[in-house]
């Protein structure tokens, strides 16, 4: 029986070779975006309905998870859109911060509590969600980034446990640096005062010994947890992000933090 897979934020970068691989693999694929009118790739899929999703209007959501239920039974919600808001505080408008967290956690928590009662009815479901290394680690003047994926961690482990008792599972894909678009839907605040700081910070995300990993290589991750049957919360992904994720385990919080101070600050 042909399985189905729900994707948020498909009109790029993860959420899109996401789309593309499970469509290869034979699922149906459910791609929602703000704009699929714009959409000129997985339009052309046999297999991929695309369905207008913004993740910040609750309305819609209700709406867009209505409509994918209607289609059929749908397996997995993969819960990825999201942008970043990159910058000192000092320099982040209200604006900026409500809109960080409205995309990147309060979307996923409203996608999920929209299926919840169709996976617990039907006893079977996954959400699998993009988070980040910034969720397991954060780093200088990313806090409202950062922020929004540490509450993600949190959320999802918590959450598993209500799950578990009615057979749906919860996963978070955590990659490092990931070569796509991001940087266009990005927001970048800056202040004089952090100047130096940032720059040092934006130097080290480009920097030649920095392996970012592609949009596909990530994809393969999340087509793993969805397929792999086993109850793993965190599946850490990009060689960057291991090795990162690596150092912070072996120094511990105090000494990993020591050691991004001393890179950054000269402390």
């Amino acid at each position: 029986m042909t399985k189905t897979i729900f994707i948020t934020g498909a009109s790029a970068g993860i959420g899109k070779a996401t789309a593309k691989l499970f469509a290869a693999k034979g699922w149906k694929v459910i791609a929602t975006m703000r704009k699929p009118e714009n959409e000129t790739e997985l339009n052309q899929l046999d297999n991929v309905i695309l369905l207008p999703l913004d993740v910040t209007n609750v309305k819609q959501i209700i709406d867009t998870t209505e409509k994918a239920l209607a289609m059929g039974n749908i397996d997995v919600v993969f819960n990825n859109a999201g942008y970043s808001v990159l910058g000192p505080l000092e320099a982040t408008t209200d604006e900026q911060i409500v809109g960080q967290m409205e995309t990147n956690f309060l979307g996923t928590v409203r996608v999920t509590k929209a299926f919840i009662p169709n996976f617990r009815a039907k006893k079977s479901g996954l959400f699998i969600n993009t988070t980040s290394s910034a969720g397991l680690m954060a780093f200088p003047v990313s806090s409202m980034y950062d922020a929004s994926k540490w509450a993600l961690e949190g959320w999802a482990e918590s959450l598993s446990f209500e799950l578990a008792q009615f057979g749906i599972g919860i996963k978070n894909i955590e990659p490092g640096l990931v070569s796509t678009d991001m940087t266009e839907r990005s927001v970048f605040p800056s202040h004089p005062a952090y100047e130096v700081l940032a720059g040092k910070f934006f130097a080290a995300l480009s920097g030649p010994e920095i392996k970012m990993s592609t949009p596909e290589q990530i994809a393969e991750v999340v087509y793993e947890a969805a397929t792999d049957g086993k109850n793993t919360l965190r599946y850490v992904c990009g060689e960057d992000a291991k090795a990162l994720y690596a150092q912070r385990l072996a120094a511990g919080d105090e000494g990993f933090r020591q050691g991004i101070k001393q890179m950054m600050l000269g402390e």
